[in-house]
């Protein structure tokens, strides 16, 4: 059976209210909740980017069964490899377990700040050594790593469970799926494609979770909700390949500029019919996803809709 999970979306809320609105996601009945890793909103209008890795702390000692996630961590520029392995390996012990550290190649819009942004035959590189790196300190001896974007000299992470947490690699192509196939515990991918699924169980050699993601808008008022999403996630539409790119907020407004709030309610379920958002969320399940984090648009807006799922939603996709 699938797996519904609650999206504590760095871009839209505060570091406060991503701790209590997890903490009512878990009472809901959600089984995993995935935090985004922002330096920067995707536009203005979203208005924060708290530090994901302070919230998942505050998060695993104020939960007690959710499993938590990031979605997903870029350790190639804005963090060195080696420092992701140990604040991984720190999540992992103070929420007993319930951590996976969801990787990617990431995004201009979070990494530009400290320096050009790589090709993405590179970042791809850069991912691969940089998960050598992590997975090697993982195994609790000294590391020293001379690669080519990379160096590591005599680290060791004292802190980590046995076993480490687990492993999610984000997948869109070739490259990441063979990568994500031999390396990690989980596939993670945003948009319900079948044939990476297949891809990654053929080349994984096994049944390993599958982990997507997909927004949506719940309101009483439709209108107020397709106005939202098209203010806060017209930038959703645009795709990994064209959003990677893009260096800033004013970047990602300019290109949504003509994307009309019709276009957005046509990608993602607003307003309050449960049949509109099951059959949005069950396109995942249908190509083989196992787990489905859903993300509800607009940061004052999250209990209203844990309250909703918790009645009708959740419910309706666990029939």
């Amino acid at each position: 059976m699938t797996s519904y999970g609650y999206t504590m979306m760095c871009e839209q809320s505060d570091p406060k209210s991503l701790v209590s609105d997890v903490v009512a996601a878990e009472a809901a009945g959600f089984e995993f909740s995935v935090i985004s890793d922002h330096y920067f909103p995707w536009l203005d209008s979203q208005g924060h980017a708290p530090f994901a890795w302070s919230v998942l702390g505050a998060a695993a000692h104020a939960t007690e069964r959710i499993e938590l996630m990031t979605y997903v961590t870029c350790p190639i520029r804005r963090y060195h490899p080696a420092v992701v392995a140990q604040m991984a390996a720190t999540v992992g012990l103070l929420s007993d377990g319930r951590f996976t550290l969801g990787l990617g190649a990431g995004e201009s819009l979070n990494e530009h700040i400290v320096g050009p942004w790589p090709s993405v035959d590179t970042r791809h590189e850069m991912l691969a050594e940089a998960v050598e790196i992590i997975t090697g300190l993982w195994r609790g001896g000294y590391v020293t790593h001379h690669g080519r974007h990379f160096t590591v000299e005599s680290a060791k992470v004292w802190d980590v469970a046995d076993p480490p947490p687990r492993l999610g690699i984000a997948v869109s192509g070739s490259q990441s799926i063979e990568l994500a196939a031999a390396h990690a515990d989980a596939m993670i991918a945003v948009e319900p494609e079948a044939s990476l699924v297949r891809r990654f169980d053929d080349e994984a050699g096994g049944a390993k979770p599958k982990i997507g993601q997909i927004p949506v808008c719940f309101d009483s008022d439709r209108d107020a909700a397709v106005a939202r999403a098209h203010d806060q996630f017209r930038w959703f539409g645009g795709g990994w390949k064209v959003n990677a790119e893009l260096p800033g907020t004013s970047a990602f407004a300019a290109a949504t500029q003509f994307v009309r709030p019709d276009d957005v309610a046509g990608s993602i379920p607003c307003g309050s019919d449960v049949d509109e958002f099951v059959q949005a969320v069950r396109a995942f399940d249908d190509v083989g996803f196992t787990h489905v984090a859903l993300v509800q648009i607009g940061g004052a807006h999250q209990r209203p809709f844990i309250d909703w799922a918790e009645r009708e939603l959740l419910p309706a996709l666990r029939r």
